[in-house]
Formats: C-alpha cells, sequence, structure tokens
C-alpha cells in the first residue's frame, strides 16, 4: 500500500474515533493549564538568569534547561491538541517537523533531569573537585549536546522520508506523533521503539545508581534519620518529578507497541493517546515550577527581590 494512502486510512480512522469519544472536551482544560505554566516557567527562568550568582551554578542551569525545554513543548503541544480539535488541515511535512520539535523537547527534559540526579551524586560524593569539574562553561556544553542528541533521531527520520519521497503530499486532518513515528514501525523499521526503550533503560539505570550510591555515602551521617529532613524531601520532590516525567514517556512506548496490534481497538488507542497529550505530560509541567520554587531556597528568594524591586519602582 502506498505511503500516502496508508498515512489517509490512518487519520480518518482517528478522526472518526475523535468524534465518537468527544473527546475535543480536553481542549478547553488543555488550554488553561497549558497557559498557567506557560506564565510560570518564563518567571523562574528570569528569576534564574538575571541573577548572576543563579546563573554560576550547575544545577539552576540544569532547571532552566529543562524549563526552557518544556515550554517548547507546551507550546507545540497546545498547537497539535488545537488543530486536532478543530480538524484543521496540517501538511504532512510540516506535521512531521512539529512531531520532531515535541519528541526532542520531552527527550531533552528526561536528559536533563536525569542529569540533575548525576550533578547532585557528583555534588555530595566529590565536594571538593565539584565545581573544577563542572564549571558553567562545561555545562554549557553538556546541554548544547544533550539538545542536539535529543534532536538527532526524529529530525533524521523526517530527512529520511523527505529524501526517500515517502511524504504525503496532501494535508492531514489529524496530526500526532503516534501516526509519524507509528509508520515507520509499519514499514517494518524496528528502531522507533528500540530508540526510547534504550534510552529510558539508560536513564532509569543512571538515575537508580546514582540514588543508590547517595545512600550508601551519606547513610552514615545522620541526615536520613528525622522523617522530615532535607534530605527526605528533596529526594521526595525529586521522586516525584521523575515519576510524572518518565510515565507519559512509557505511555508512549506502550502506545507504539499497540499501533500494529489488530485486537486493540482504535478506539482504546485514540483515548490513550488523548490522555497522554492532555494530561500525563502535562502535570509534570505544571507541578515543575511549584516544586523548583519550593526545593530550592534561592529561586523563592530571587524572585520575591525582582517582585519587591518591580513594586518599589511601580511606587515611585
Amino acid at each position: 500500500m502506498p505511503s500516502s494512502t496508508l498515512i489517509s486510512n490512518l487519520t480518518q480512522e482517528w478522526v472518526e474515533s475523535l468524534l465518537r469519544w468527544k473527546l475535543h472536551y480536553f481542549v478547553i482544560p488543555t488550554t488553561v493549564v497549558t497557559l498557567a505554566t506557560l506564565v510560570a516557567n518564563p518567571v523562574l527562568l528570569s528569576c534564574i538568569f538575571l541573577s548572576r550568582s543563579l546563573r554560576q551554578e550547575t544545577r539552576y542551569l540544569l532547571v532552566a534547561n529543562t524549563l526552557a525545554a518544556d515550554i517548547l513543548f507546551l507550546v507545540f503541544n497546545l498547537a497539535v491538541v488545537i488543530c486536532n480539535a478543530v480538524r484543521a488541515q496540517i501538511p504532512w511535512l510540516l506535521c512531521e517537523l512539529i512531531t520532531a520539535v515535541i519528541v526532542t523537547a520531552y527527550t531533552c527534559a528526561i536528559f536533563t533531569i536525569t542529569l540533575m540526579v548525576v550533578d547532585t551524586y557528583a555534588a555530595v560524593r566529590w565536594p571538593l573537585r565539584y565545581h573544577e569539574v563542572l564549571p558553567p562553561e562545561r555545562t554549557h556544553c553538556i546541554l548544547l549536546g544533550a539538545w542536539v542528541l535529543a534532536a538527532m533521531y526524529p529530525l533524521v527520520l523526517v530527512i529520511i522520508r523527505v529524501v526517500k519521497g515517502e511524504h504525503s503530499q496532501n494535508n492531514g486532518a489529524v496530526c500526532l506523533a503516534l501516526i509519524s513515528l507509528g509508520f515507520f514501525q509499519v514499514k517494518n523499521i524496528r528502531g522507533v521503539r528500540s530508540h526510547f526503550i534504550v534510552w529510558a533503560l539508560i536513564c532509569a539505570a543512571l538515575i537508580f545508581f546514582c540514588y543508590i550510591r547517595l545512600y550508601m555515602v551519606t547513610r552514615t551521617q545522620g541526615i536520613w534519620h528525622s522523617r522530615f529532613s532535607r534530605a527526605r524531601v528533596t529526594l521526595l520532590a525529586h521522586g516525584v518529578l521523575l515519576l510524572l516525567y518518565f510515565t507519559p514517556g512509557l505511555v508512549f512506548i506502550l502506545e507504539l507497541f499497540l499501533f500494529q496490534a489488530e485486537e486493540i481497538s482504535q478506539d482504546l488507542r485514540v483515548w490513550i493517546n488523548t490522555v497522554n497529550m492532555c494530561v500525563f505530560m502535562l502535570l509534570p509541567r505544571a507541578v515543575a515550577p511549584y516544586l523548583y520554587g519550593l526545593r530550592y531556597r534561592e529561586i523563592s528568594v530571587t524572585l520575591m527581590m525582582l517582585l519587591h524591586q518591580h513594586s518599589r519602582h511601580t511606587v515611585s
């Protein structure tokens, strides 16, 4: 079957399922949560970049990179949700480029929060050499490498489609990463699922290794004895954030497995994908600004100082 016909059939089935389930009702709460997060994230970014001391610390640069990736993800994810709800006709090449940006932003956020755990481990394990090993300049290079690594695979897929002429020349009534990436599985290219699974396992292994080593190094220092110690609260906050960020990725991998399962109804695929896009993927990004504000006192202090300066200028 030609690629354009295959894609057309997939999108038509998807649109019919969307109409049956009336999943356009998700648009309003998704828009509200996204806009609220898009207000909070730039505020925290401003606190970090306007403060010289915060800009010089690796942990705050990692937070800033996560917030920037989340902003990029939220903007394009909201655009896709709205376009799909109103059944806007989007050129397939543009849809695939948007998909590549969304996958890149999500992957980079996962890489960055994994680096946060590695950074915490390095700071505790080698406190005297920490600033020599990870100066701001080296952190910038690491973050740039994370973006390049996250963007490489989805962009390569788009380029392959364009070079081989496998993309449709028509406009689509629905734009979804699941269809764009799932198409490669239909063409017997198994690298899509393997790519996401391998990176998920690598990140999870790094996180578990660092946390286990951190506990082994610090268990004799008494910081875990108190139920509400700073170490426990920090671990709980970061653990919740990691769970919220990784869950949508695991659900998406499940969607890729279900994509070719003939016994799974199209309605179920649509329901899982919509809940993942409009709920699971928004939760960590809606919670992250407040967890960062509570976890890092310097950010909240800087925010209060900026608000105080702004109010003083306004009164004068």
